[in-house]
């Protein structure tokens, strides 16, 4: 493209105790090679108790600190961007520095709303969070040079698509991606792929982490597919095999519990077929990652496939409760 073609683009941080990652999320964004002038970044601080908003000031970007969720935050954000192209990067992610020019072309295309690139591990010292790069590297390489969705990791969308779809939801703390992708496309647009255009992703680092962040993964699950039934049936990114898992984990535990009435007692091998299929199914599924990336470490997915269908399962228990003690509310965007 040549110089003048290019679209200026405000890029939105969505930032929250992120002091370990921030400084280098913008330095990327402000190494980009693009044309001076052509970029504006916002930094949206959800309330942030470390040092996020004392490092991110340093730098010549506009920073907001308000308490609001990351949906929230865009549609914020999206009133007081001054560009008609918005980039989505996230404060524990990098980009290499023709990231963007590799991207935009594809805004050019006839119903393109916006365009991703693909996903490395920032910290693929850590052996889990190298582990969960590759099972994420193996889910986007199932993109074709299209998708319905993808993460606000690092995304351009136009501005007017996503005014059209009906902006964000902010009754999905996690998932809104999801369902914006999924209204978009019903709009009948489509997102591009770009595998060439990178970000680095900064990854789970422990266990824990790990399993807290699919918690919430979780409890916004079942709301997405109470709200888009069809999402349930799965898609490049997240198969059907993935949906089944928490279900899966329910009839474990609730074929262990009947087995407790003695006359019943048989019924605890059924539960232990059923979790002796997942561990078979896990372990087949680790061992390709490992063999298809060379990575050994790749088999430590066997423990996190397990944690993420647990606290799947524990998440959409938290959701149900909630739900029928009135605290669920009704998303607005149709």
């Amino acid at each position: 493209m040549a110089g003048n073609a290019y679209p200026k683009v405000s890029i939105i941080v969505a930032a929250y105790n992120s002091e370990q990652t921030i400084e280098e999320c913008l330095k990327s964004i402000l190494a980009l090679e693009y044309p001076a002038g052509f970029i504006e970044v916002i930094v949206m601080d959800g309330g942030s108790k470390d040092a996020t908003v004392k490092i991110a000031e340093k730098y010549p970007v506009k920073v907001v600190s308000i308490r609001l969720n990351a949906p929230a935050a865009y549609n914020y954000a999206m009133k007081i961007a001054a560009h008609q192209v918005l980039g989505f990067i996230d404060a524990d992610a990098k980009v290499e520095p023709r990231w963007l020019s590799k991207l935009v072309p594809h805004l050019e295309e006839p119903k393109v709303a916006g365009v991703s690139g693909s996903i490395e591990t920032w910290n693929a010292q850590n052996p889990w969070a190298k582990s969960i790069g590759c099972e994420l590297k193996n889910r986007y390489r199932r993109i074709g040079k299209y998708t319905s969705r993808i993460a606000t990791m690092n995304l351009l969308l136009k501005k007017a698509v996503i005014e059209e779809a009906g902006g964000w939801d902010e009754n999905l703390p996690s998932q809104y991606d999801t369902d914006l992708g999924f209204r978009i496309s019903a709009k009948g647009y489509k997102i591009a792929y770009e595998p060439n255009a990178v970000c680095y992703h900064y990854n789970r680092s422990t266990v824990r982490a790990y399993y807290r962040q699919q918690l919430q993964y979780g409890k916004n699950t079942l709301k997405l597919y109470f709200k888009h039934g069809r999402l349930a049936k799965g898609d490049e990114i997240t198969d059907f095999g993935m949906n089944i898992q928490p279900a899966l984990i329910l009839a474990i535990i609730v074929v262990f519990l009947l087995g407790i009435i003695e006359v019943l007692r048989s019924l605890w091998y059924i539960s232990g077929l059923i979790l002796a299929l997942m561990l078979v199914y896990f372990v087949y599924s680790a061992a390709k990652i490992a063999v298809k990336f060379h990575e050994r470490v790749a088999l430590r997915l066997v423990v996190l496939y397990f944690v993420r269908a647990f606290a799947w399962f524990v998440g959409a228990v938290i959701t149900t409760v909630n739900c029928a003690r009135g605290k669920g509310r009704k998303t607005p965007n149709a």
